[in-house]
């Protein structure tokens, strides 16, 4: 598994870059995992839009899905040139169905996931976990068979992510404030809360994303390391990490 930054901002990107999204690929089969603002523009620059093979979403904050709407004229354009009839599948759950229907386009088809059940797209199987957030989100646990990825997306902390996280080899965590803040009202997590469910889950490497806009970001970092010991990233433009297969 080969797990690509897009965008790794809160809120609105900064200059030049973009907010949550995330390439994942193996065996060829290219996923999106939200597609927040600026996301087009910055996957292009390692795939093809029409080279994406599925997106999933995690909420519908504009922060994860601005993007999705330009992602579909794409889909549209590319079609119309090249005189094809290809869907692109978008997952998402359907507990807001005015957003879910919206999913589907022209060229888009929207596909609602049962977060009870697993899910399989492609070579991935992915179950989740309803967050702490002011709208419906889940975290997502994403497996290859051999490596397994987990995603947040927008949480406050609760300790069900520490068990849903258990064992991960990569774990990405909304960390969109510092250590002693209290993001329970937005709904996130500190830096120190992201390392504590690293810490107890017992992951391989932690990122940092889903960044603010204020403060000195490498802080983040340095909090975290206070708590959790294994390696940590500061997510930033393209950081990549490649699995054990």
């Amino acid at each position: 598994m080969k797990v690509m930054t897009i965008g790794y901002w809160g809120g609105y990107p900064a200059v030049n870059s973009a907010t949550s999204s995330y390439l994942i690929e193996q065996d060829g089969f290219r996923l999106l995992v939200d597609c927040g603002s600026g996301a087009l523009s910055k996957v292009q620059q390692k795939v093809e839009v029409t080279d994406l093979d599925a997106v999933i979403l995690s909420h519908y904050h504009n922060d994860h899905i601005a993007d999705i709407g330009v992602l579909q004229y794409a889909w549209l354009v590319q079609n119309t040139i090249h005189e094809t009839s290809d869907i692109l599948p978008i997952y998402g759950h359907d507990e807001d169905i005015d957003s879910f229907k919206s999913l589907t386009h022209k060229n888009t088809e929207g596909v609602a996931f049962d977060p009870e059940q697993p899910l399989q797209i492609g070579p991935f199987t992915i179950n989740f976990l309803k967050t702490s957030h002011p709208v419906t989100c889940y975290a997502m646990r994403i497996c290859d068979g051999t490596d397994t990825m987990v995603y947040t997306a927008d949480t406050s902390y609760f300790k069900e992510l520490e068990e849903f996280s258990k064992g991960a080899d990569l774990l990405i965590t909304d960390t969109n404030f510092y250590k002693g803040m209290d993001g329970s009202g937005p709904g996130h997590m500190t830096s120190e809360e992201a390392a504590t469910v690293a810490d107890s889950a017992k992951v391989d490497t932690l990122w940092l994303s889903h960044l603010p806009h204020f403060g000195e970001l490498n802080l983040l970092k340095q909090e975290a390391t206070d708590v959790f010991q294994g390696n940590i990233e500061l997510a930033s433009d393209e950081l990549t990490w490649y699995g054990n297969a």
